[in-house]
């Protein structure tokens, strides 16, 4: 249990033994009065009685508070939860953006590719036949020498 806890059950067990203690002088009758009218009555137990229904008082206030608190807290955590899954989506979309993205690039960078192939090949085949051109003449000229 916390401190103030410990506090409040040190205070109501004090006033117990103090009203436990003074019983005959609580139970005493005496002469009230409240302004418009008198009575009688103990005076000890009015007290007793305002002092029990400020402590209820105070402890229905407390509930009441911590009721509102917990039920903010809960709010707060559903709004909370909300905006995590809504930046989970958005960061979702992002990676899902991002591979369309590379796709499409990898994509564009393969045709790319496939088309400097085609390029080289063209030319290493065009460099081939030029080769072969020139080692075809080499050779007609040296069986044509005398």
């Amino acid at each position: 249990m916390r401190a103030r806890t410990w506090l409040v059950i040190i205070a109501v067990l004090l006033v117990a033994v103090f009203v436990a203690a003074n019983w005959s002088t609580f139970l005493a009758p005496t002469s009230l009065s409240v302004l418009v009218a008198s009575f009688e009555a103990p005076l000890g137990l009015v007290m007793l009685g305002i002092l029990s229904a400020a402590v209820l008082a105070g402890a229905v206030y407390m509930a009441l508070w911590q009721g509102t608190i917990l039920a903010e807290s809960r709010r707060h955590a559903k709004e909370l939860q909300a905006q995590r899954q809504l930046a989970e989506q958005a960061e979702a979309s992002r990676f899902t953006d991002l591979r369309t993205t590379l796709l499409a690039e990898t994509a564009r960078l393969a045709e790319h590719i496939a088309g400097a192939n085609e390029i080289l090949r063209t030319e290493i085949r065009d460099n081939a036949n030029s080769l072969a051109a020139m080692l075809g003449e080499m050779d007609d000229r040296l069986r044509h020498t005398p």
